[in-house]
């Protein structure tokens, strides 16, 4: 994973981020529960779940749900359809005009493939999403990928690497990268 970045767990900074996402995660379920026209309460509470002021442009449609909040920042005119998930320790950048579909899993992070290291890391690394990008419903954007300007990631689509500007992508599969060490 470009830009892989590890924090080691059973530390005192692992523990401070599984603090945080039980703060963000009470805040998504209040953000959840509130009535829809509760347009001001949404803003204040998406303000509290990403750290500050966000842009009066921005339009999420709950449900919504964020394991962090504090890495995701946002351009002018961003829509986030209903039933999205920002795992964002990484740090989540949407850029202007953005149209995320419903159902859209942005992650930033993950753990080594290596078995041996598996539960000594929280690997992550950064998503980008530059200005006019259109995700369809139900994609998939794994850590350390960035979507360039004007492209359209098409529905159910797993992105696990750059798409280059301008770009439609498709697809799903499964493609065998390597064989990890043995289990035993």
């Amino acid at each position: 994973m470009r830009d892989e970045q590890r924090l080691p767990t059973r530390t005192p900074e692992s523990r401070a981020f599984a603090e945080r996402v039980q703060v963000a995660m009470a805040l998504c379920a209040r953000l959840n529960a509130l009535p829809f026209d509760d347009l001001e309460g949404r803003r204040v509470l998406l303000g509290e779940i990403f750290g500050g002021t966000v842009p009066d442009s921005l339009s999420i449609l709950p449900p919504f749900h964020s394991d962090y909040g504090l890495g995701a920042t946002f351009g002018e005119r961003v829509f986030i359809n209903q039933g999205c998930y920002f795992l964002d320790l990484g740090g989540i950048t949407l850029g202007d005009r953005v149209m995320i579909g419903p159902g859209v899993t942005l992650t930033t992070a993950g753990h080594p493939v290596e078995l041996r290291e598996r539960y000594d890391f929280i690997t992550h690394a950064p998503i980008t999403v530059e200005d006019d990008v259109w995700i369809g419903a139900g994609a998939t954007v794994t850590p350390g990928v960035t979507i360039g300007r004007g492209s359209v990631v098409g529905a159910g689509t797993v992105v696990a690497r750059d798409v280059p500007p301008m770009s439609v992508v498709t697809g799903t599969s499964v493609v065998e990268r390597k064989r990890t060490g043995s289990a035993g």
